[in-house]
């Protein structure tokens, strides 16, 4: 199997897509201000603008995308057809456990960030009987960890395709000669036990 370009362009387009939307994600968490209420002496929070919600999803939707093109692709590793021993083989099994790896944390990372940021406390006063002193909001760093995620599960990916496609051997694996039995000690000159005839 050999390299190809058009799976590399789409694995590229989508994890530097997903990178981006986690960075817009970084930069426009939500944040929320305490005002008090104008129909009687409670607070409540206000928040602004829940696109980094939706950018972090964006984000997940693609890096999701992006796992399951390169998994198609090399049939999960485990599903397609064996590889050649040696130096490729081996750099293919640990770049698929740290693509893996880094794809399940950023993924985590994203889902838990967005759905953090979502997550409003407008009449968290009420309920509680009492003024609020802050608002509840995603901490700095959640997006950022998960775009830094994204870049290292792209190069896993790329790095687990290339091995893997250089590691494939088509199905055809060369054998060598197991226990030092040689096919010319036999033949129709030869008598039993390689010992020629006389």
């Amino acid at each position: 199997m050999g390299i190809s370009i058009p799976v590399v362009a789409v694995i590229l387009f989508l994890d530097l897509f997903a990178f981006v939307l986690a960075v817009g994600a970084e930069m426009r968490r939500s944040t929320g201000r305490v005002v008090p209420d104008e129909y009687d002496e409670r607070t409540y929070c206000q928040y602004d603008s829940d696109a980094s919600t939706a950018y972090g999803m964006g984000a997940f939707g693609m890096l999701l995308v992006s796992q399951a093109v390169v998994s198609a692709v090399t049939r999960c590793l485990f599903f397609g057809r064996g590889l050649a021993a040696g130096g490729r083989r081996s750099c293919a099994v640990a770049s698929f456990v740290l693509s893996w790896l880094s794809f399940v944390v950023a993924e985590a990372c994203l889902l838990a960030g967005s759905a953090r940021n979502a997550y409003h406390t407008k009449y968290l006063g009420y309920y509680m009987k009492r003024d609020l002193s802050s608002c509840a909001a995603l901490r700095k760093g959640v997006f950022a960890a998960a775009a830094a995620l994204v870049l290292v599960s792209m190069v896993a990916s790329l790095l687990f395709y290339w091995s893997y496609s250089k590691a494939d051997t088509g199905g055809w694996v060369r054998h060598q000669n197991e226990g030092g039995i040689g096919m010319a000690e036999y033949g129709p000159d030869k008598g039993e036990f390689g010992v020629p005839k006389t």
